[in-house]
């Protein structure tokens, strides 16, 4: 075990404990990219409607938690608040007045997971298998 000096636990007294990559937590609403499974940005999370893939993650990953921004307004958080109830995810509500980020809302583990891509591009719904349908042309001419 590491033994600390005195002006270790003075430092620690004074500026809290030291974390590691401090500038990604701040990015990531406290928590480390390699843990994250979805990220959106605040204008992402601004939109009307949730984004399918969030909510298909929440099902994927039972024990993940949600982080928000609190820094934006509340009422452009509460359905990612309701979408967690529902899906029985912790959520917390992350505010850093000292440091900005454009991440607006992180699901993520308590361990590494290093998903490759954690960034959505757009909401895509999630399409369901539907048995195709053949018209009556395609049922008359088989080839």
């Amino acid at each position: 075990m590491e033994r600390k000096t005195v002006e270790d636990v003075l430092q620690q007294g004074i500026y809290g404990p030291l974390e590691t990559k401090p500038e990604e937590r701040r990015k990531y609403l406290g928590t480390l990219r390699e843990r994250i499974i979805i990220a959106l940005t605040q204008s992402q999370v601004a939109e009307e409607k949730t984004y399918p893939q969030v909510e298909q993650s929440m099902k994927e990953y039972p024990k993940a938690q949600l982080l928000l921004n609190g820094n934006m307004a509340y009422e452009e958080l509460s359905k990612y608040v309701k979408l967690a109830a529902k899906n029985k995810i912790g959520h917390k509500i992350v505010t850093n007045k000292e440091h900005e980020t454009d991440i607006g809302l992180v699901l993520a583990m308590s361990s590494a997971i290093d998903k490759e891509e954690i960034y959505i591009s757009k909401q895509v719904p999630i399409l369901e298998k539907v048995p195709e349908k053949k018209s009556l042309f395609a049922k008359l001419f088989k080839r």
